[in-house]
């Protein structure tokens, strides 16, 4: 058999977009992805279809494996023939063990590959608002390890060297021995007043900073409970913190949003919860596909060969458009039958979406709700026009309702069907009882239904329950009266019915 490869990545210091584009190559043609509890699990959702994961961290309590057995892992899969990407947190290189790994590899003739990463050296302090160098502080930094094991082969901390350092010192894996080290640099002639800053969780949305000197930073480590992940950072340039920090002053920082709305469609809102500091946790309850019933294809089919004799086609969403053009392009035809028909969309990208393809709506409503489109377009309807509605099989009736009673011959076709979606749930679920998840957003009442009925399959008894303490936002009424009659509280609510709306409100009111 064949012998596979093994890309040793360094996964950068938490925030999944910090990862190298190599690595995220390492990633998506991986057939195997071993990862610690220091690489993103966001950087997962890369992985390609089928793909095995396996993780291997290890919690300040609790070794999931030895280190000689992971090394011995990433050889066994290698020989299987499978591609294997390890993935590290920071720089695999900086006290990432990476040299034992790869000596294991080259010892079996395992082709492998070193990935550099970011290293939570110099990536925690930034996003903290510390930069380690800094033109009138200084210009040297050392990274140093803040947890060494027994018997090992290399020499011991010069700390009287380092002490005398004037460079920004930073310290890994220090903060059970914080206390040691304080004493250490004390002792070695750094002055009692030195700044010391500890991050804990760098770079995520968990992050925490916590500043002192030499001589009072242990106690404030007691008394805040302060954990690790952390690193700790020594110097005159931890002074520039205040001035500096950047990213704990993001309007979403701090939050971690579920974000329900199906994948095609959630790219927008995951990005900007993201820009603006937050974690998107992406649970789609819908996937949406063509219509697959055969009553419903008939219907459909029936409609599209009668294009022209449409006075008008109104859309109500941005998949409608999509579906109806692929349905277009599947049937191969002309789209120049609709020569005589009028366009309306609801929504602004609704209307977008029909830009890019040449057509240009007759209104856009003031508010993005169906009635408000009918109002907007109802003077230009004359009694006996026909009208074209692609939409989902679970459209609501008020518009096709409201064009009959103006007299219109309405036609109705489902270009798409919703189907629910369970992948991914019983992480959520496991994150909603750890009360780690803060906010949870609907952008359709269908994503609200499918919510419950998603965590009903996965085996909750009662969804209210596990959703008790979460914020609840929704774009428009319709979404947030779904959700008051599912039994939720509606925290949020968008004055339009947009994504941009949605994270206005939702940085509007984040306290």
């Amino acid at each position: 058999m064949k012998k596979g490869v093994v890309y040793l990545v360094g996964a950068g210091p938490g925030d999944p977009k910090l990862i190298t584009v190599r690595g995220l190559e390492a990633i998506q043609r991986a057939d195997v992805v071993v990862y610690d509890r220091l690489a993103s699990p966001r950087l997962l959702r890369h992985m390609k279809p089928g793909a095995e994961k396996i993780f291997v961290g290890k919690l300040p309590d609790k070794h999931m494996l030895k280190q000689s057995e992971i090394n011995q892992l990433l050889v066994d899969l290698a020989l299987q023939g499978k591609t294997v990407t390890r993935l590290k947190g920071g720089d695999p290189s900086v006290f990432g063990r990476v040299g034992e790994e790869a000596e294991l590899l080259a010892d079996n003739d395992v082709t492998f590959e070193i990935v550099p990463g970011i290293t939570s050296a110099i990536a925690v302090p930034t996003y903290a608002g510390i930069p380690v160098t800094h033109r009138d502080f200084t210009s040297s930094f050392s990274i140093v390890t803040g947890h060494e094991y027994q018997n090992k082969t290399y020499s011991s901390v010069n700390w009287e060297n380092l002490s005398q350092a004037s460079g920004t010192l930073i310290f890994l894996m220090g903060v059970a021995n914080l206390e040691f080290i304080c004493n250490k640099l004390i002792d070695g002639g750094k002055t009692t007043s030195t700044p010391v800053a500890l991050i804990r969780w760098g770079t995520w949305m968990d992050q925490e900073t916590l500043t002192g000197t030499l001589s009072d930073i242990v106690e404030k480590v007691r008394i805040a409970e302060f954990k690790s992940p952390a690193i700790i950072i020594v110097g005159e340039v931890v002074k520039l913190r205040d001035k500096l920090a950047w990213f704990e002053k993001k309007p979403l920082f701090g939050k971690r949003i579920l974000v329900t709305r199906a994948r095609s469609q959630a790219s927008d809102l995951v990005y900007t919860i993201e820009d603006l500091g937050g974690e998107a946790v992406e649970f789609p309850v819908i996937r949406i596909q063509a219509p697959t019933g055969t009553d419903a294809l008939q219907e459909l089919g029936n409609a599209l060969a009668r294009l022209g004799d449409f006075d008008w086609v109104i859309f109500t969403s941005v998949n409608g458009v999509e579906h109806f053009f692929e349905q277009i392009r599947e049937r191969r035809i002309d789209i120049r039958v609709l020569h005589k028909a009028r366009i309306a969309a609801v929504g602004p990208k609704t209307s977008e979406a029909l830009l890019r393809r040449g057509l240009q709506v007759e209104s856009l409503p003031s508010k993005f709700q169906g009635d408000e489109l009918l109002a907007s377009i109802a003077e230009n309807m004359l009694p006996g026009q026909h009208v074209l509605l692609p939409t989902a099989d679970i459209a609501k009736a008020y518009i096709p309702a409201k064009l009959k009673e103006l007299g219109l011959q309405v036609t109705e076709v489902d270009v798409y069907e919703t189907v629910l979606e369970t992948n991914g749930g019983a992480e959520v679920i496991e994150m909603l009882k750890q009360k780690i998840i803060q906010i949870i957003t609907f952008t359709s009442s269908s994503t609200v239904n499918n919510l419950f009925l998603a965590f009903k399959e996965l085996g909750v008894d009662d969804p209210l329950e596990l959703m008790k303490g979460c914020q609840i936002a929704c774009i428009g009424p319709v979404t947030a009266q779904t959700a008051v009659e599912a039994g939720l509280t509606v925290d949020y609510l968008a004055e339009e019915a947009t994504v941009e709306s949605l994270v206005e409100i939702l940085t509007k009111n984040k306290e």
